[in-house]
């Protein structure tokens, strides 16, 4: 329970202070890109089974491998992809604390 609490605290709350601390001025639409970069956990659809709990999805999944975060690190040196960059960064921060948790 404590560490689907934390998941998805990271997933929602982290991109609402983000949100509200960087981009005050529109605050609301920087919010929903943010939580559209969830879309990612499209590519959870290609596995098989469709769901393991003990899985990490960190490189396990295609969008979720370490090719993809570089390009994700890389929006965040452009002003245009910044936010994305940002919503995605933080995806990943959450389910590589899912993952780390898993083990300990």
């Amino acid at each position: 329970m404590l560490q689907s609490f934390i998941h998805y605290g990271i997933h929602f709350g982290l991109p609402l202070v983000v949100a509200f601390l960087f981009f005050r001025s529109n605050w609301k639409m920087a919010y929903l890109i943010m939580i559209a970069t969830m879309l990612i956990d499209l590519d959870h659809l290609l596995a098989t089974p469709l769901f393991d709990p003990e899985r990490c999805s960190v490189n396990f999944h295609p969008l979720h491998t370490y090719y993809a975060m570089v390009v994700y690190v890389g929006f965040l040196f452009f002003k245009k992809t910044r936010i994305l960059g940002i919503g995605l960064v933080i995806h990943i921060i959450a389910d590589a604390t899912d993952c780390w948790m898993m083990t300990v």
